[in-house]
């Protein structure tokens, strides 16, 4: 297996999981940023206030994102399959 070889998986790797977590990562984001603008404007310092709706945002988004996610896991691994004769022939 050629450098270049690994540098592709290894990309192609970090994108299809940056990919897969976007989805969660960017809604407790949003969810987080309007929770903090809502305790700064009513000046609640709860902590444990932003931990329940996070929780709902990601859980909806898994519901409403896992099959482009188990697509996206499949043809990923799929394709890493199918490339393994051409992996071990670059030896």
């Amino acid at each position: 297996m050629e450098f270049d070889q690994i540098l592709d998986l290894t990309h192609n790797a970090v994108k299809v999981g940056l990919m897969i977590s976007s989805p969660m990562l960017l809604g407790a984001l949003i969810v987080g940023i309007l929770i903090s603008i809502f305790q700064a404007v009513t000046q609640i310092n709860e902590q444990t206030l932003t931990f329940i709706p996070k929780i709902l945002v990601i859980v909806a988004s898994l519901v409403i994102f896992a099959p482009w996610m188990s697509d996206t896991l499949t043809t990923f691994t799929r394709e890493l399959i199918i490339n393994i004769p051409n992996m071990v022939n670059g030896r």
